[in-house]
Protein backbone atom coordinates (compact mmCIF):
# COMPACT_ATOMS: atom_id res chain seq x y z
CA UNK A 1 0.00 0.00 0.00
CA UNK A 2 3.08 2.31 0.63
CA UNK A 3 5.14 1.78 -2.44
CA UNK A 4 0.99 2.82 -4.15
CA UNK A 5 0.74 5.65 -2.60
CA UNK A 6 4.57 6.42 -3.49
CA UNK A 7 3.64 6.12 -6.87
CA UNK A 8 0.32 8.00 -6.80
CA UNK A 9 1.76 10.71 -5.40
CA UNK A 10 5.38 10.42 -8.51
CA UNK A 11 2.50 10.83 -10.78
CA UNK A 12 0.82 13.21 -9.79
CA UNK A 13 4.06 15.29 -9.06
CA UNK A 14 5.27 14.78 -12.95
CA UNK A 15 1.89 15.90 -13.95
CA UNK A 16 1.86 18.95 -11.99
CA UNK A 17 2.00 21.70 -14.74
CA UNK A 18 5.48 23.09 -13.32
CA UNK A 19 6.69 19.37 -14.31
CA UNK A 20 5.43 19.70 -17.82
CA UNK A 21 6.70 23.12 -18.63
CA UNK A 22 9.72 22.09 -17.60
CA UNK A 23 9.27 19.04 -20.25
CA UNK A 24 8.36 21.47 -23.05
CA UNK A 25 11.36 23.63 -22.15
CA UNK A 26 13.61 20.66 -22.51
CA UNK A 27 12.06 19.63 -25.89
CA UNK A 28 12.18 23.05 -27.08
CA UNK A 29 16.01 23.59 -26.24
CA UNK A 30 17.21 20.30 -27.76
CA UNK A 31 15.10 21.21 -31.34
CA UNK A 32 16.94 24.68 -30.80
CA UNK A 33 19.97 22.76 -31.12
CA UNK A 34 19.31 20.25 -33.55
CA UNK A 35 17.67 23.16 -35.69
CA UNK A 36 21.41 24.99 -35.21
CA UNK A 37 23.33 22.15 -35.84
CA UNK A 38 21.07 21.46 -39.17
CA UNK A 39 21.19 25.86 -40.33
CA UNK A 40 25.22 25.24 -39.94
CA UNK A 41 25.53 22.32 -42.48
CA UNK A 42 23.29 24.25 -44.88
CA UNK A 43 25.41 27.35 -44.44
CA UNK A 44 28.41 25.29 -44.68
CA UNK A 45 26.87 23.63 -48.00
CA UNK A 46 25.65 26.52 -49.53
CA UNK A 47 29.15 28.34 -49.10
CA UNK A 48 30.79 25.40 -50.78
CA UNK A 49 28.15 25.51 -53.51
CA UNK A 50 29.02 29.36 -53.51
CA UNK A 51 32.72 28.30 -54.15
CA UNK A 52 32.24 25.91 -56.68
CA UNK A 53 29.77 28.33 -58.88
CA UNK A 54 32.43 31.22 -58.24
CA UNK A 55 35.66 28.74 -59.52
CA UNK A 56 33.75 27.55 -62.52
CA UNK A 57 32.42 30.94 -63.45
CA UNK A 58 36.00 32.33 -63.65
CA UNK A 59 38.25 29.43 -65.22
CA UNK A 60 35.81 28.71 -68.16
CA UNK A 61 35.95 30.91 -71.27
CA UNK A 62 36.22 33.89 -71.27
CA UNK A 63 38.48 33.92 -68.14
CA UNK A 64 37.93 36.28 -65.59
CA UNK A 65 33.94 37.03 -66.78
CA UNK A 66 31.04 35.65 -65.57
CA UNK A 67 28.95 33.64 -67.85
CA UNK A 68 26.12 33.50 -65.31
CA UNK A 69 24.03 36.81 -64.36
CA UNK A 70 25.43 38.75 -61.66
CA UNK A 71 22.69 38.98 -60.06
CA UNK A 72 22.06 35.00 -59.35
CA UNK A 73 25.13 35.14 -57.53
CA UNK A 74 24.19 37.85 -55.78
CA UNK A 75 21.66 35.44 -55.33
CA UNK A 76 23.58 32.93 -53.91
CA UNK A 77 25.46 35.28 -51.66
CA UNK A 78 22.32 36.79 -50.03
CA UNK A 79 20.89 32.66 -49.55
CA UNK A 80 23.82 32.46 -47.34
CA UNK A 81 23.42 35.81 -45.74
CA UNK A 82 19.72 34.42 -45.05
CA UNK A 83 20.90 31.16 -43.80
CA UNK A 84 23.32 33.28 -41.09
CA UNK A 85 19.79 35.15 -39.92
CA UNK A 86 18.21 32.53 -39.20
CA UNK A 87 20.97 31.12 -37.51
CA UNK A 88 21.03 34.14 -35.51
CA UNK A 89 17.57 33.90 -35.17
CA UNK A 90 17.57 30.41 -33.43
CA UNK A 91 20.62 31.11 -31.21
CA UNK A 92 18.81 34.38 -29.90
CA UNK A 93 15.95 31.91 -28.69
CA UNK A 94 18.97 30.01 -27.01
CA UNK A 95 20.39 32.35 -25.48
CA UNK A 96 16.70 34.67 -24.06
CA UNK A 97 14.37 32.01 -24.77
CA UNK A 98 12.23 34.35 -26.17
CA UNK A 99 11.66 35.29 -30.36
CA UNK A 100 13.17 38.06 -31.15
CA UNK A 101 10.38 39.96 -33.39
CA UNK A 102 13.46 42.60 -35.17
CA UNK A 103 15.55 39.66 -36.16
CA UNK A 104 12.95 38.16 -37.52
CA UNK A 105 11.95 40.87 -40.07
CA UNK A 106 15.19 42.02 -40.77
CA UNK A 107 15.70 38.47 -41.96
CA UNK A 108 12.09 38.54 -43.54
CA UNK A 109 13.61 41.90 -45.36
CA UNK A 110 16.73 40.25 -46.71
CA UNK A 111 14.94 37.55 -48.16
CA UNK A 112 12.29 39.98 -50.48
CA UNK A 113 15.33 41.77 -50.83
CA UNK A 114 16.92 38.68 -52.38
CA UNK A 115 13.92 38.11 -54.56
CA UNK A 116 14.10 41.65 -55.92
CA UNK A 117 17.51 41.43 -56.82
CA UNK A 118 17.02 38.07 -58.89
CA UNK A 119 13.82 39.12 -59.74
CA UNK A 120 13.52 38.54 -63.94
CA UNK A 121 11.21 41.45 -64.49
CA UNK A 122 10.30 40.42 -68.17
CA UNK A 123 8.83 37.12 -66.55
CA UNK A 124 7.23 38.77 -63.60
CA UNK A 125 3.78 40.33 -63.75
CA UNK A 126 2.70 43.34 -62.62
CA UNK A 127 0.86 42.19 -59.15
CA UNK A 128 4.07 40.31 -58.33
CA UNK A 129 5.98 43.39 -58.19
CA UNK A 130 2.77 44.74 -56.71
CA UNK A 131 2.55 42.27 -53.94
CA UNK A 132 7.00 42.50 -53.33
CA UNK A 133 6.48 46.23 -52.90
CA UNK A 134 3.70 45.56 -50.22
CA UNK A 135 5.88 43.18 -48.40
CA UNK A 136 8.98 45.80 -48.52
CA UNK A 137 6.56 48.47 -47.48
CA UNK A 138 4.85 46.42 -44.45
CA UNK A 139 8.01 45.16 -43.19
CA UNK A 140 9.76 48.08 -43.06
CA UNK A 141 7.25 49.95 -41.29
CA UNK A 142 7.08 46.85 -38.90
CA UNK A 143 11.29 47.51 -38.26
CA UNK A 144 10.72 51.02 -37.78
CA UNK A 145 7.92 50.50 -35.55
CA UNK A 146 9.80 47.44 -33.38
CA UNK A 147 13.37 49.71 -33.76
CA UNK A 148 11.77 52.88 -32.21
CA UNK A 149 9.55 51.28 -29.47
CA UNK A 150 12.94 49.14 -28.24
CA UNK A 151 14.96 52.75 -28.13
CA UNK A 152 11.95 54.34 -25.94
CA UNK A 153 12.49 51.50 -24.33
CA UNK A 154 16.45 51.79 -23.40
CA UNK A 155 15.82 55.39 -22.58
Amino acid sequence: MRRLNKVVRLLKESCSDKSFLRGINHVEGFISKVLSVVMVAVILVAVFDLIVLLAQELTTPPFGFFSQSLFEIFGLFLNVLIALEILENITAYLKKHIVQVELVIVTSLVAVARKIIILDLEKTSGIHIIGLAIAILSLSLSYWIIRSTNSRKAD
